[in-house]
């Protein structure tokens, strides 16, 4: 309605004056109803015309939608191990801090586990002390066998030399022999006792503790799993769980927690995939939100996605119709607030209305211009102006229409 007003002043408004001034014609005689379009049928031509062109280039130039929303994602409440809940720690539509416990779980099971392995690293250290005290008790067995077998050397060649004189039986030299060869066995027996206590205190004992440590360090692991608590700060909600639920990490979530920050940074719109070579990163647009009528905030464009959601395949069992994917989908653009803080009070979720401007400033700055392209840049860009009046009226009649006409 606007842009017909506006185009009616230069067309039909000019037609009539002529009419009035030039020719002579009055309204009520000349100029009357039924002869109004033969009498001003330039002007209406003209004016429907150029209305309609200019519709065009506004909503092309400088878009428009309604399928704007501060999106926010949402964290499920889920232990990482099923389980009956033994505790609760908060209530529905709580503030939680990030690292809040939640709720636990039965944690017997776990408990158990922890207590097997910290008894088993106890295992170990007794071990290992009785290794010391028996590496002790070899050292005398070392001496001892290393005397009895000097004592048998010593004897052994004192006979020898008797047995020369002949004053010695040779079998008595000969069992000499053998008990020397046995003191032998008994000294290299007790010293390989001692090494294998060694290498047991230096690599077997303490491998077996490092591996008690680790499964109590896995039990404490799973016994931490059974507190659940908040990954980061938020508001819980939909959270009805009560001791003696029993959860499931497939089928029944605890609950949902909605980030503190959640939907207060970014707009997510949706514009018609006509506007896809003209949407461009950089560009500065406005949106009016339910959530805060009666005020217009200013954007500017991060991101467009570069591919539109309605034409995704993946594989199924079924070949796939192209006519199912016959409806159009929306070209989805990603909006941030130009100053900080713009919006804080904008609740997420909210549904907005948003306008993107586009900016020939650097096109009209080239001196290698053409004057018809210097005159259609200058025009679109001051046909924005519309729109931005037009945002501006809705933002006014938000209220109006949500509350009395919508019936709200």
């Amino acid at each position: 309605m606007l842009e017909l007003l506006l185009c009616s002043m230069l067309t039909i408004f000019p037609d009539y004056l002529y009419r009035r001034y030039v020719q002579g014609k009055r309204i009520g005689q000349e100029i009357t109803l039924y002869s109004m379009w033969y009498e001003l049928r330039w002007g209406i031509s003209a004016c429907l015309i150029l209305t309609v062109s200019l519709i065009t280039m506004i909503f092309y130039f400088h878009p428009s939608t309604k399928a704007v929303t501060a999106v926010f994602r949402t964290v499920t409440i889920l232990p990482e191990a099923s389980g009956r809940v033994d505790e609760v720690f908060v209530g529905v539509n709580e503030k939680v801090a990030a690292g809040a416990p939640l709720f636990s779980l039965d944690d017997s099971q776990q408990k158990a586990a922890f207590e097997t392995a910290s008894r088993q690293i106890a295992e170990v250290e007794a071990e290992a002390k009785v290794a010391q005290t028996e590496l002790a008790s070899m050292d005398g067995q070392i001496q001892e066998a290393e005397g009895a077998l000097r004592v048998a050397e010593d004897e052994l060649e004192m006979k020898t030399q008797l047995l020369k004189n002949d004053a010695v039986a040779r079998r008595e030299v000969v069992r000499l022999t053998n008990t020397v060869e046995g003191r032998k066995g008994s000294l290299s027996a007790a010293l390989a006792k001692k090494q294998t206590l060694e290498t047991k205190l230096r690599v077997l004992l303490p491998a077996q503790k490092a591996s008690a440590e680790a499964a109590r360090a896995e039990a404490q692991v799973e016994l931490d799993k059974t507190i659940v608590r908040a990954g980061i700060s938020g508001t819980v909600q939909q959270f009805t769980l009560r001791p003696g639920d029993v959860l499931n990490t497939m089928l029944r979530p605890a609950g949902i927690l909605v980030p503190s920050e959640a939907g207060r940074g970014t707009l997510i719109a949706g514009f018609g995939q006509i506007e896809a070579q003209v949407m461009k990163p950089g560009m500065v647009a406005e949106a009016v939100c339910v959530g805060k009528p009666f005020t217009i905030i200013p954007l500017v464009v991060t991101d467009v996605q570069d591919v539109i959601a309605a034409g995704q395949l993946r594989p199924t069992d079924q070949l796939v119709d192209v006519q199912q994917m016959a409806k159009p989908g929306t070209l989805t653009v990603f909006l941030q607030p130009l100053f900080d803080g713009g919006l804080a009070d904008v609740p997420p979720g909210s549904s907005c209305i948003a306008n993107a401007y586009t900016n020939n400033h650097e096109a009209l700055a080239d001196p290698n211009i053409s004057t018809p392209r210097w005159i259609f840049l200058h025009v679109v860009d001051t046909v924005g102006v519309v729109h931005a009046m037009i945002l501006r009226i809705q933002a006014m009649l938000l209220p109006v229409q949500t509350l009395v006409f919508a019936g709200h």
